[in-house]
């Protein structure tokens, strides 16, 4: 046994580390492996000779042992004749060299290579030095790091070569959120699937983790819960069967994983769910810990588990293999977790009650001058972003214009994002963050002067939709603090009820074309990215785009006069009908809105009020109106140059549009011209099979001609 102690660089415990000999099983989530039968079998081996654990609050330990000991064959030491140690072969799981024991061998096999966050230290108290990663605490750093390669590749499972799921992985697979408060929806929308079990909250608030001294994330409710198998899903990569339930916003069953990895680096869950008949209660503990596997040096991703059933009154361990694994288990999760007991680890379920699931997520990710990435402090009722998506004068714009107040702080405020996240609440859900009710809010309640436009999409042949009567009511109007001329323009649009692209800035006019219109629709015809910030780019996708702008030109155009901008003049040979021009509404080329308008539009209405005709060009009055009359010329020549430019820009602007619905024609003409050789060529196919048939069939109406005659 090797003597090495290791320096716990993320929590300050005086409790001893664990130390785990290699020859023991470990019972993980293999998430590279693929199920293999004599898992389960085992499995229910264990759970049909009474593997149930005895009650953990047990006053008497010489009757748990006598249980526990029943429940793994007769003794502490299991008897391998009646609950055979599983080992790896039979988990059919990954373990690298050295992965059963949390210290590596002081041989220096395991060396690691230098990397900008291996801020992991060895003191000279603790020879000899540890060769672990340390901890990184910038998340867009956090994936920079090797592992401990112990190459071995030989490992199958059920006789079967598969591929091995690095640690690295969770960091990159997070890394599809690039805004952490898009991390947080995917959270949300976990609890608010959990209505159609009965949720009525979801609760997201600021821990404080005594064990370490520093904060941590919650995010619980009371809907259903998860049983063991459902928890190794959550845990897992791909798992989903909210894709096949309808009124659910989960469909890749990765979300868990990218929201918890992108927000800390470590995660811990506790469920309770009371069973199908609500007799079979479980609960279960669940660590995903990237801290632990960097630390450790694991090249695949090991998540310790602990179960308990309900039996009777009282809670029970519920193994799944050896008595071994579990105190490993329970050892690994406290060595790594913010709880310093298993006792510690129960007392969550208190505040569980009878069904539901608490999610802690810590070590949270800190920016680049060492500051936690989420802001606690700034609000005590928010939870908000530092950095670049946190601007100070739009803070101080929200305060002046209320309506434009979730377009302003969307960004950086979970508050004021979680408010406009879904289109519709169920009546009776509360959505707390950090004791206060989030009041839900619809943008259409901003607007004025609004507009309905049902849109439908147009299907081309390469276009699978299951419904195709789908359509979209858009909603479109000024914001209410449009008059102000604040910049603030662009679509919500949602999918199945959930905020996918929030405020979409589709028309990207240069000048203030387009200020305050705002609009809101429920797109379901479209498919949301794994971020769900985002659509896949598809021909359905660009045709709403194209038809959106269209609506907000339009739009614009007939109304921007009514919030005191100069009226654009519709020009039916145009086009594409949004050929406009400024126009000044008074004599001497003012905007009322105080907004200047083409010089061109002053100088098409001036007369030159200093020039008559009747002396021009005798004495001094007349050299003085021909100079006059020249400089005007003059700054209505520069003004007509730059309209002719402004001309131009418009002109390349609809040029490119209309060569994007060229190419979109000429893709689905060259796809439907595919589609149809493609059917011509299986009918001649079909048709020459046809024929040989028949004459096939004819022969053997010719061989067979005489025997029947016999």
């Amino acid at each position: 046994m090797d003597n090495n102690e290791v320096k716990e660089e993320i929590f300050e415990t005086s409790t001893p580390l664990p130390y785990f000999p290699r020859e023991d099983t470990v019972t993980v989530i293999d998430l590279c492996s693929s199920d293999d039968s004599d898992v389960e079998e085992n499995a229910d081996r264990f759970e049909d000779s009474g593997s149930a654990y005895p009650n953990y609050n047990s006053g008497n330990p010489t009757g748990a042992k006598r249980a526990r000991d029943s429940a793994f064959g007769g003794s502490s030491e299991v008897d391998t004749n009646h609950a055979k140690k599983l080992n790896v072969d039979e988990l059919a799981v990954v373990l690298p060299e050295g992965s059963g024991q949390s210290i590596p061998p002081a041989d220096g096999t395991h060396a690691i290579p230098a990397d900008p966050c291996n801020v992991f230290r060895p003191t000279p108290p603790q020879p000899p030095p540890s060769s672990r990663t340390g901890s990184c605490k910038q998340f867009w750093k956090a994936g920079d790091y090797e592992g401990v390669s112990d190459g071995n590749w030989d490992i199958t499972s059920g006789g079967l070569d598969h591929v091995r799921v690095h640690p690295k992985f969770l960091h990159s697979n997070a890394t599809s959120h690039k805004w952490a408060l898009g991390a947080f929806a995917e959270l949300f929308d976990n609890a608010f699937d959990e209505v159609a079990s009965g949720a009525t909250y979801v609760n997201v608030d600021m821990l404080e983790n005594k064990k370490a001294g520093n904060r941590m994330l919650l995010i619980e409710d009371n809907g259903g819960g998860m049983g063991p198998d459902k928890m190794r899903q959550c845990m897992s990569l791909g798992y989903s069967a909210k894709s096949k339930l309808a009124n659910t916003i989960g469909q890749y069953g990765n979300g868990f994983k990218t929201s918890t990895m992108r927000l800390g680096a470590d995660v811990i869950v506790f469920s309770r769910c009371p069973g199908k008949d609500g007799k079979s209660s479980t609960q279960s503990i669940g660590l995903l810990s990237y801290t632990f596997l960097r630390s450790t040096g694991k090249e695949d991703i090991v998540v310790p588990m602990l179960d308990y059933e309900r039996r009777d009154s009282e809670w029970s361990k519920l193994g799944r293999s050896s008595l071994s694994d579990w105190d490993k288990n329970v050892k690994t999760i406290v060595q790594w977790s913010p709880f310093s007991s298993e006792e510690d680890l129960l007392r969550q379920f208190d505040l569980i009650n009878d069904r539901g699931t608490r999610i802690i997520i810590y070590n949270l990710w800190e920016d680049d001058q060492g500051m936690l990435e989420l802001d606690f402090d700034s609000d005590p009722h928010d939870i908000q972003l530092r950095g670049v998506n946190r601007d100070e004068k739009s803070i101080k714009m929200a305060s002046q214009f209320p309506n434009s107040r979730h377009f302003l702080t969307y960004k950086h405020s979970l508050r004021s994002y979680v408010s406009i996240l879904y289109l519709r609440i169920p009546p009776g859900f509360r959505i707390i963050l950090r004791g206060t009710d989030v009041e839900h809010h619809n943008v259409v309640n901003d607007m004025m002067q609004t507009e309905q436009i049902t849109y439908r999409p147009q299907y081309g042949v390469d276009t699978y939709s299951k419904d195709s009567d789908m359509s979209a009511v858009v909603v479109i109007g000024f914001v209410k603090d449009a008059k102000h001329h604040v910049d603030v323009q662009g679509f919500n649009v949602y999918h199945k009820n959930r905020l996918i692209k929030p405020f979409w800035r589709i028309w990207n006019a240069a000048g203030s074309d387009g200020r305050g219109v705002i609009g809101v629709l429920e797109a379901n015809f479209v498919e949301p990215a794994h971020d769900k910030q985002g659509f896949e780019r598809t021909t359905v996708l660009s045709r709403l785009e194209s038809r959106l702008v269209q609506m907000q030109k339009l739009y614009w155009t007939t109304n921007c006069h009514k919030i005191g901008y100069a009226p654009r003049r519709y020009k039916p040979g145009s086009g594409s009908g949004y050929g406009y021009k400024e126009s000044s509404p008074d004599p001497d080329g003012s905007d009322p809105s105080g907004m200047k308008t083409r010089a061109s539009d002053k100088y098409y209405s001036s007369s030159y009020p200093n020039y008559n005709g009747s002396n021009a060009g005798s004495g001094k009055d007349g050299s003085l109106s021909l100079q006059e009359e020249l400089r005007r010329e003059k700054e209505r020549s520069k003004a007509l140059e730059a309209e002719v430019i402004s001309a131009r820009e418009l002109i390349e602007e609809m040029t490119k549009e209309k060569n994007n619905l060229i190419e979109l024609f000429a893709e689905e003409r060259d796809r439907r011209d595919g589609e149809e050789e493609c059917l011509r060529n299986k009918l001649e196919e079909a048709s020459n099979t046809i024929d040989e048939l028949l004459n096939k069939i004819k022969t053997l109406e010719g061989s067979k001609g005489p025997s029947w005659r016999r």
